[in-house]
């Protein structure tokens, strides 16, 4: 797949990221951020450990206060290395040395600080251990937001990562599937990703026949047979940003009744999409995609969310689920993905990731929505 080589995050990019984040830190009433290797530091920093080992590596961020990232010795080279590391300082600690010491010396000792949701426990207990009057909040609960509304570039990047899932759709509905195992397609699946610009994939799914009522169902060894409505979800990483598309195909013909459940999911699924806009709650895109099912008799049959944030991540916030009364921003980006699953025959979900626009929603899916017929 032809396109243009992405522009690399500066050294300026990421600094305006951990400034965002230490001023988001504050407004949340927090004293700092402690972030871990993981999704968030590779957002903040660039900086990816090769390996995640029970050494100490933190980056702490906090209003008015340069951004210090601390590792072990052995790893600094590397870490000096990172595209974001001219915006930080960098604070190692040798073997033998009290790395929650070196950490303990940037921080207030009776702060809340919010810490990365992967972080390991040992090392939290170790923090604690040494600053007992500090109290610590999953950056999940206390910043949900901080990744969730992406800049031109960002958008730029999750737009070439659909056009490649897309790119891979147009070729699996290709290949045979009548007679092949859903691991064998599900393999299928995976080289077209990488064929197309992935350098990770996060899952394929391929829910055969029964198996497509188990909305995670991954692959099996199933063999696909004509009659078949099958599943297909996929997606993963190219140039550090998520691809995240679902289909349903029918081996053959379609009886009356699978076209009726589909156009049914497809009609939610355009309902979802439309009701994106500026200031609208996540809470009612869930709302009007479960309205369409609901109306059409398959409620109970649609038993998950309608969608997620995707970002340097395939799953993170915002959610579109009851409840969740964040307003939609410009730039946020997630899937709209309802599917209606009738237990031991088929299922069926539709699945495009939506931007949010000035006026309106844009989607970075663009294979036909219509019920897909292959061999």
């Amino acid at each position: 797949m032809t396109g243009r080589t992405p522009v690399p995050f500066t050294a300026d990019d990421y600094r305006a990221r951990m400034e965002r984040a230490a001023h988001a830190a504050a407004d949340a009433g927090l004293a700092g951020l402690l972030v871990a290797p993981g999704p968030d530091l590779v957002w903040l920093t660039g900086y990816a450990p090769t390996a995640v080992t029970e050494r100490l590596t933190v980056l702490v961020l906090a209003p008015g206060q340069d951004p210090v990232l601390v590792v072990p010795t052995l790893e600094a080279p590397d870490a000096e290395k990172a595209p974001g590391a001219a915006a930080l300082a960098l604070r190692d600690w040798t073997d033998g040395k009290d790395p929650y010491a070196v950490t303990a010396a940037l921080l207030s000792h009776d702060g809340r600080f919010g810490i990365s949701d992967n972080a390991w426990a040992m090392h939290l207990l170790g923090l604690q251990k040494t600053l007992p009057g500090t109290s610590y909040a999953p950056l999940n609960d206390a910043l949900p937001m901080l990744r969730a509304v992406k800049d031109a570039a960002e958008l730029e990047l999750l737009a070439a990562a659909g056009a490649a899932a897309d790119a891979t759709f147009e070729e699996i509905r290709k290949v045979p599937f009548a007679g092949r195992r859903e691991s064998d397609v599900g393999h299928d699946l995976a080289g077209l990703l990488r064929r197309f610009g992935h350098s990770q994939v996060d899952f394929t799914i391929v829910g055969s026949g029964p198996n497509g009522a188990n909305p995670h169902h991954e692959v099996g060894d199933r063999v696909i047979r004509r009659g078949d409505m099958v599943v297909l979800d996929f997606g993963g990483l190219k140039d550090g940003y998520g691809s995240d598309t679902t289909r349903t195909v029918h081996v053959g013909e379609p009886t009356e009744e699978e076209r009726r459940v589909h156009d049914v999911v497809r009609a939610a699924q355009e309902a979802g999409f439309r009701a994106v806009r500026p200031g609208v709650a996540c809470q009612e895109v869930d709302r009007a995609a479960r309205a369409v099912i609901t109306d059409a008799g398959y409620g109970e049959y649609f038993i998950h969310r309608t969608g997620h944030g995707i970002g340097v991540t395939t799953h993170e916030p915002p959610y579109m689920i009851e409840g969740e009364e964040q307003p939609l921003v410009p730039g946020m980006c997630f899937s709209v993905e309802p599917g209606i699953y009738l237990p031991g025959r088929f299922g069926v979900r539709i699945e495009d990731i939506v931007t949010v626009t000035e006026n309106g929603g844009r989607r970075l899916n663009n294979t036909t929505r219509e019920m897909v017929m292959v061999d």
